[in-house]
């Protein structure tokens, strides 16, 4: 397992989130991901990335205005493991 670090202090929303995002995809899965920013609403959009991708927000903390975030990466992407779609369509007259 690696852990890649990504300093992200001074940045603003939504950036922190859109550049952790292409950094988890170029990780194998299982890899972490630390990420530094300084910007406050990070916390509720790490949250909410996280829970809205399949990744693991497995810690976080705040020390002296700087957020650190550790996500671990899905273990296969969404549509890798949902397969071929099964569902039929119906017409509605």
């Amino acid at each position: 397992m690696v852990e890649t670090v990504l300093d992200l202090k001074g940045l603003a929303c939504p950036l922190p989130v859109l550049r952790a995002n292409k950094a988890l995809r170029g990780l194998a899965p299982g890899d972490r991901l630390r990420v530094l920013a300084t910007d406050r609403a990070s916390v509720a959009d790490f949250h909410a990335y996280c829970r809205e991708t399949g990744h693991a927000l497995i810690a976080w903390s705040e020390e002296a205005g700087i957020f650190n975030f550790v996500i671990r990466r899905r273990a296969e992407d969404a549509a890798a493991s949902s397969g071929p779609s099964t569902t039929s369509a119906r017409s509605v007259s």
